[in-house]
């Protein structure tokens, strides 16, 4: 009597499935891909605490885009542009998020720390699943440039350079083996126009150094196709009672300038890769960025078919995670691969606020 109740009691267990909370189930699913290959490495301690920040910054981003899903289907003139699929971990690809988180954290770069690596939920109409792109900051892009540097820079420095301060190149020469600078603020309250700006690295041999610098004109070559007035400056069409309306806005440009100028300093044509240093999970994050320019670019095409006008709301771009202005896709350098707009929210990748914005 005793044996047939333990063996229904073993029945019963055997039929209820254990439920696995959304950590433990986001866990799961990255262990698995650690595991994957002959002689995959196991994780160390530090990648497990890397990979708790990315279920926590995750889990964040995932909550804030579904506040702006909902906010932003109730302000739509046309229902016809809701966006019906809620932002919430049931509907997201976890095999490819597995599969980036595995090869970001091997890499080490740390999503609780301010502009290493952001999520970016963005909708896909074919899957009706949100693949979450895992988009580098500036010093993100900055960890990664020295960890796989062929020389690792002592030091970087980058500043702008506006029309009322003093800047003077000192470029090498027979009689002058370093490359250096000179450089004075004259007026901190009143610096004048923007001119642009310049990066120099220095290296233990200071024969290496190098001046890089940026006049507005280079700086723009590189400005993002959409950039959005809200940041650059200058006009853009928003809807006001209804109606298309024409606006001047100040936008934060000496931010998106600087921004600019890292991302140069810190490419691989001034900071030169180690050969040697180059491993799967580097060319992995590469392909992954590329494929992330493919995505912007089938992005801006349908919404230029679909002649959409998305509203968004200027926000100062040292407060972008946390403000989260709108719906949008990342920016991406199509040359380089590097991400150049890091903005926050669910990207549908139908509709596209084309603003251009920074990573931060």
């Amino acid at each position: 009597m005793a044996s047939a109740e333990n063996n229904e009691q073993t029945q019963l267990t055997e039929q209820k499935p254990v439920q696995l909370n959304q950590s433990e189930r986001f866990t799961a699913m990255v262990m698995k891909e650690f595991g994957t290959g002959v002689g995959a490495p196991s994780l160390t301690d530090y990648q497990k605490k890397l990979i708790q920040g990315y279920f926590i910054a995750i889990d964040r981003a995932l909550k804030k885009a579904e506040e702006d899903r909902i906010r932003k289907n109730a302000a739509n003139k046309d229902p016809k542009y809701n966006n019906d699929l809620e932002v919430n971990w049931q509907n997201v690809n976890l095999q490819d998020l597995a599969t980036d988180v595995v090869h970001y954290a091997r890499m080490g770069l740390d999503m609780m720390q301010d502009n290493h690596l952001t999520p970016i939920p963005f909708k896909n109409n074919k899957t009706r699943k949100y693949d979450v792109n895992l988009m580098k900051g500036y010093n993100g892009i900055r960890f990664i440039s020295e960890k796989y540097a062929l020389d690792k820079p002592v030091s970087v420095t980058i500043e702008l350079v506006y029309s009322n301060d003093t800047f003077r190149p000192i470029k090498k020469s027979h009689g002058q083996p370093i490359e250096s600078y000179e450089f004075a603020i004259n007026d901190p309250f009143d610096r004048g126009e923007i001119r642009g700006g310049f990066g120099y690295i220095e290296f233990d041999d200071q024969t290496k150094n190098k001046l890089i610098i940026m006049t507005m004109k280079d700086v723009n070559k590189r400005k993002p196709e959409y950039a959005s007035a809200n940041f650059w400056g200058g006009k853009t069409t928003v809807w006001e009672s209804g109606k298309k309306v024409e606006k001047e806005v100040e936008g934060w440009l000496d931010e998106m300038v600087y921004k600019t100028i890292v991302r140069e300093v810190f490419s691989p044509k001034h900071i030169l890769l180690d050969p040697q240093k180059i491993d799967d999970n580097y060319q992995y994050m590469k392909m992954r960025e590329a494929k992330i320019a493919e995505m912007e670019a089938q992005a801006d095409a349908e919404a230029q078919a679909n002649g959409r006008i998305i509203d968004t709301a200027p926000v100062k771009p040292a407060a972008l995670h946390d403000a989260n202005p709108g719906i949008r896709m990342p920016n991406v350098d199509k040359s380089t691969g590097e991400v150049i707009g890091v903005p926050t929210g669910a990207v549908d990748n139908v509709e596209r606020s084309q603003d251009g914005g920074p990573d931060f």
